[in-house]
């Protein structure tokens, strides 16, 4: 994965507006490491392979960035994100890493399931 760049990723997103596409959204705060720290409060969140269609999307932000995807009756929203790829099949990864590189946000659509 790359440093996210505003334009790039913006046309990236823009390719998969107004169509059905797979979405992989996933969020945590070291769910897998509160064992280790009793007095630590460790949220998430994961959904994948919801098939959505969004009318526009938008990355915003100096860094980390936040991405919006208006749907017909709501949004999908992400925040923290500061890496991205095109994988050989098309599909768009978009990944926030903390300060010492573990992964606390993804994002990620396709035309086919993850």
């Amino acid at each position: 994965m790359q440093p996210i760049d505003v334009r790039e990723v913006q046309a990236a997103i823009s390719r998969f507006a107004n169509q059905d596409v797979y979405i992989h959204l996933e969020t945590t705060n070291g769910a897998y490491a509160s064992h280790h720290n009793e007095g630590f409060f460790s949220a998430g969140a994961y959904i994948r392979n919801a098939l959505i269609r969004f009318s526009r999307g938008r990355i915003t932000g100096n860094g980390p960035y936040r991405v919006g995807l208006k749907l017909d009756f709501g949004w999908v929203y992400a925040e923290g994100l500061t890496h991205w790829e095109i994988t050989e099949k098309g599909q768009l990864l978009l990944a926030g890493h903390d300060y010492e590189g573990r992964l606390a946000v993804a994002l990620q659509l396709s035309h086919e399931p993850f």
